[in-house]
């Protein structure tokens, strides 16, 4: 396994830059779901209810690093031909449940606050195991997305901690940001934000998928291992800035087989198009919007910024 210390300067960014961004997008949608379970009990007065969206938040975010760890580091173990069909199936799913999500959620814009709410209102009248359940569930689907996408992330740059340091890094700063949007510290336009970094994610995933279609290659699963599409290495040279830093954050490499550049442009272009044209045609997010702190003192009605990914900021 790559130690910290063993690692370049450019591959060090190029991982923790890919990583870092992959946990802020994932831990600001996390985040804006907490925030609106958080904000309906505060408007609703049931303080009381909160104690237990932060144990359901917390069982949760206990089960993606459990799923992270246990499938990284578990696979880190196994050498040979085996790692490499273990490596590439993990990447295969990771793509198609990263794919599943950004495409759906993009049209579900509309309706996901609605539902949270309507869910914990039945929630507190079922009681505390139900209101649980609820915030376990809806924190628990977005990361373990995350940990997957990670896991087939790490895997394509050959593993090492510092994706997983990267990871951490982009989540605290996701924590930061969920936190300062509650007070009204800062505004997003969470529109804008999700189409970028949904794009970006996009081309993470065609990077992953090129990955897992090699390692599948060398396994023997699929054919095509020799025939190679192009070899850039003349010019191209795989341990320069850019080089590490294309291969780390996009799984970019100078000698693709056939079958990589294949899959990795139908991939590009079926799902890139559908993202976009759902996101075009999903009602814009608000760019600023009252904050928490400032409508409770006002006591004025709650307000939602719906996202392009799927996610509102509402504030009682």
């Amino acid at each position: 396994m790559e130690t910290l210390a063993a690692a370049s300067g450019p591959t060090v960014f190029a991982q923790l830059f890919g990583s870092a961004l992959i946990g802020v997008r994932e831990g600001l949608e996390t985040g804006i779901v907490v925030m609106i379970l958080v904000a309906f009990l505060v408007k609703s007065g049931r303080r009381d209810a909160l104690k237990w969206v932060w144990l359901g938040v917390g069982l949760a975010l206990a089960m993606v690093v459990g799923t992270f760890a246990i499938i990284h580091y578990g696979t880190s173990t196994i050498d040979g031909l085996t790692a490499e069909l273990i490596a590439g199936l993990a990447s295969l799913v990771a793509v198609v449940i990263v794919t599943f999500m950004v495409l759906w959620m993009s049209k579900a814009a509309a309706h996901i606050s609605g539902d949270l709410k309507e869910g914990m209102s039945k929630a507190l009248v079922a009681g505390a195991p139900a209101v649980l359940a609820l915030s376990f569930l809806a924190v628990g689907r977005e990361g373990f997305e995350t940990a997957l996408l990670m896991v087939g992330y790490a895997e394509s740059v050959s593993g090492g901690m510092w994706p997983l340091v990267g990871l951490l890094i982009g989540v605290l700063v996701a924590v930061g940001l969920t936190v300062a949007l509650y007070f009204g510290a800062v505004r997003i336009n969470f529109a804008k934000f999700f189409r970028y970094t949904g794009v970006f994610l996009i081309f993470v995933a065609a990077g992953i998928l090129a990955y897992g279609v090699r390692a599948l290659q060398t396994y023997g699963w699929l054919p095509g291992i020799s025939n190679t599409a192009f070899d850039w290495s003349s010019w191209y040279d795989l341990s320069s800035w850019y080089g590490t830093v294309l291969g780390g954050v996009f799984n970019i490499h100078p000698n693709p087989t056939w079958l990589q550049v294949i899959a990795w442009a139908a991939y590009l272009i079926i799902v890139l198009a559908a993202f976009l044209r759902r996101t075009a045609s999903t009602p814009t997010a608000k760019a600023s919007e009252p904050s928490v702190a400032q409508e409770n003192s006002a006591s004025t009605t709650t307000h939602d910024a719906v996202a392009a990914k799927g996610k509102e900021t509402p504030t009682p």
